[in-house]
Formats: structure tokens, sequence, C-alpha cells
């Protein structure tokens, strides 16, 4: 983690000053790009580890952009943004962000984010057992659902790995988010429910009419492979 690379995309060239040298400081290399416009040209030539994207930029906003990036890759994505209401948090999360950070903040807290972040690449769940048609490789990072190839950001792919690894166990949304945030408290319940709706999507396009992760009303979610028979 130490040479991850970081993409700052901020406005405010104080504040990515101050983001940049926290970062660097921790062994981390950082770039710095001040427009939306100018961020998919330059990840056409360059893959950092992780985005640290704001909301608000100019010419392209952070919501478009993490759209755009997020059909082609999986690089992981935090926002930052002063908006501070649930619906843009939602909306943020739906897209396709990994977590969702609001000004003010501390650099500490924006480098801490970030090393959370990077931690969750690796989970650290047991493959399940590739009976019935469904892999899941904690090694790669890849799963599938009857030879079809799942595209998952770290977010989705660390929470199907934690229900997968004990199909019909009922997990509440505050376990869940333990297993995603760290220990930082401020990730709230209901961005669980959106990186569900996220996955439980992708799975039915690689399996039409099979219900791999499963809602439990009141509770939270399971994981059954039963309906992959």
């Amino acid at each position: 983690m130490s040479q991850a690379h970081i993409l700052i995309v901020d406005d405010e060239p104080g504040i990515a000053e101050i983001i940049g040298a926290y970062l660097e400081r921790d062994g981390f290399e950082a770039s710095w790009l001040s427009t939306g416009a100018a961020v998919l040209p330059w990840l056409a030539t360059v893959q950092p580890d992780l985005i640290l994207l704001d909301l608000m930029l100019p010419e392209v906003d952070g919501m478009t952009l993490c759209r755009t990036i997020r059909t082609t890759s999986s690089v992981p994505i935090i926002m930052v943004t002063a908006r501070v209401d649930e619906i843009d948090r939602l909306l943020g999360l739906e897209l396709g962000a990994d977590d969702y950070i609001c000004k003010p903040f501390s650099p500490r807290e924006v480098v801490a984010r970030i090393k959370a972040v990077l931690r969750r690449q690796a989970p650290t769940a047991t493959a399940a057992p590739p009976d019935q048609g469904f892999v899941i490789d904690p090694e790669t990072m890849i799963a599938s659902v009857k030879g079809v190839r799942i595209d998952l950001t770290p977010t989705e792919f660390k929470l199907l790995a934690v229900l997968a690894t004990h199909p019909g166990k009922v997990y509440s949304r505050a376990q869940l988010l333990d297993h995603l945030s760290d220990g930082y408290k401020d990730v709230f319940d209901r961005s669980i429910d959106s990186h569900i709706k996220n996955l439980r999507r992708k799975l039915a396009a690689a399996a039409p009419g099979v219900e791999l992760v499963q809602s439990v009303y009141g509770v939270g979610y399971r994981f059954e492979r039963s309906d992959l028979a």
C-alpha cells in the first residue's frame, strides 16, 4: 500500500496541496487534476490505485465522472463534497463510489479513509466452493455465475465475499458495515442497501431468474446458491 498512487481531483489548489502533502508523507504517490474534463484523458494513460473525487468540479461534475469511470473501471473512488444531504450521498454510492467524505474534514481523516478503502480491496473471506455454477476468488477478485464473469466494484466484491462465505446466514446492515468500514461508523446503514441493489442487479444480469442475494425483511441479507441448481 505504501507505494499506492492516488489521484486527487479538486478545483481548490489549497486543499489538494495539503492532502497531497499528507499522502506523500505516508509514502503514497499523489497526482492532482483541477478540472473534471482532464480526468478521463489522464486515466487513459495512467492507472491510479484510488481516486479522491470532488463532487463540484468545473466543466464535468464528479457524479458524471464517477458514472463514466464505472463503465470501464473498478478503481476505488472516494467522493468528496460539501453537500451533505442524504439523497446526494445515496446517489453517489449507487453510481459506484466506494466511500463518501464531507467537507470540512481533516487531512488525516482523508488519509485514513484512503487506507481503509485500499485495505478492502483484498478481502479476507475464504473463497466460496465453486459448486452449482458460482465461483468467487478473493485472490483475483473475480466472481462468476454459470461461467459469466461479473464486473464488481471492490465494495460490491467484499459484500459478496462476506455473504457467500456463509450461505444461508442472515447478515444485518450493521454486521455488513463492520466488514466494510474498518471502524468508520459514520458510513451510514442505507449505503449498504445501495451497494446491495447494484450487486443484485449485476448478479441478475449474469444469471436471469436467479436470486443469489436475498432480502430478509426487517433484518438484512443472506446468500442462497440453491437457486443455481
